[in-house]
């Protein structure tokens, strides 16, 4: 079989047939360690290559197995070796962490991202129970990244199986397990709105009888609807206190005469017309105070020539207003 050739599988306890991209091999089983499954195999294309170099200059590095025979490092040389037709060269590990093997001879291998890097050893961690800071100064990684994995393994095992596998950059999938966390807790902030200013309609969205959206809907209307009657009230309640007789725009709503968007219009035209009314009665009193000594004046020459050619030249409103206060002057 020359390295060309389509590859077989070596098959181990963790890689099934279909798991890697070799196929089948009547050899027997060996079982690997998880945390080596951890690490993803070579493309077939790179390991069709490393079978070529196998069949050409041999294996340069041994496939490590434990005392029990247990394949630690070494499953693409193992299956390079099949698909070259080379028989497999095998060493005994004897130290005392298989851990540790494990990751110093995977770990920083080409065909891994710093992305694959990081989340492969933030899965591991459930093998070592390691702090994310000891494992990054362990194996020299960024805590950052060791961060970002973590947060894509606790939140979506999904994408972070895509990672890990290469299928999808780290940095993508932190971008979307954020996103769904933003969303996730704008939900949350909804729904505890909801809860706290309409049980009723909360109820209703926890037995799945209306829609969150729409339960949201209903409950602005009503807080909407709360609001102009507010302010609707509050504009009624000066009005009576500035002396106006008119039936409250409340009252009207209540009868059905008109809605409470018709009576918030009415409520704000009149404290418009209000707030202009007082604005301009304050101007005109500036100016009455400003001449108070004219009026004064007035008020010690009464009958005089003066007087009468400076009440000649005003109309009968002003000449009357005069009067009124040369008099109470």
């Amino acid at each position: 079989m020359t390295a060309t050739q389509q590859p077989v599988t070596y098959i181990t306890a963790a890689h099934p047939q279909g798991a890697d991209p070799v196929a089948d091999s009547k050899k027997p089983a060996l079982k690997i360690p998880p945390v080596t499954s951890l690490f993803p195999m070579l493309s077939e294309g790179e390991l069709l290559d490393l079978a070529e170099s196998i069949k050409a200059e041999g294996q340069h590095e041994d496939i490590v197995l434990d005392a029990d025979g247990v394949l630690l490092d070494g499953r693409n040389r193992l299956a390079a070796c099949e698909i070259a037709g080379v028989e497999p060269r095998f060493t005994t590990y004897t130290g005392s962490d298989p851990t540790v093997l494990i990751f110093s001879k995977n770990i920083f291998r080409r065909h891994l991202s710093k992305g694959q890097r990081a989340m492969i050893t933030v899965m591991a961690r459930s093998f070592s129970g390691h702090s994310l800071r000891r494992v990054a100064k362990t194996h020299g990684l960024s805590r950052s990244r060791l961060s970002a994995a973590n947060v894509v393994l606790t939140y979506s095992r999904e994408l972070a199986e895509q990672v890990r596998i290469g299928a999808l950059s780290l940095d993508n999938a932190y971008n979307t397990v954020s996103e769904r966390k933003a969303r996730a807790a704008a939900l949350q902030k909804q729904y505890d709105h909801l809860r706290e200013h309409a049980p009723d309609l909360a109820e209703q969205v926890t037995e799945s009888e209306i829609t969150l959206a729409d339960a949201t809907a209903t409950l602005n209307e009503r807080l909407e609807t709360e609001r102009l009657r507010q302010y609707v009230i509050t504009a009624d309640t000066v009005r009576l206190a500035d002396g106006d007789t008119t039936p409250p725009l409340a009252e009207l709503v209540e009868r059905g005469d008109i809605t409470w968007p018709e009576a918030h219009q009415r409520a704000e035209e009149f404290a418009v017309h209000r707030r202009d009314t007082i604005q301009r009665s304050r101007q005109a009193l500036h100016l009455i105070a400003e001449n108070w000594g004219v009026v004064q004046d007035l008020s010690a020459r009464p009958n005089t020539a003066y007087a009468q050619e400076i009440t000649n030249g005003l109309s009968p409103a002003a000449r009357a207003l005069v009067a009124r206060l040369i008099t109470s002057s």
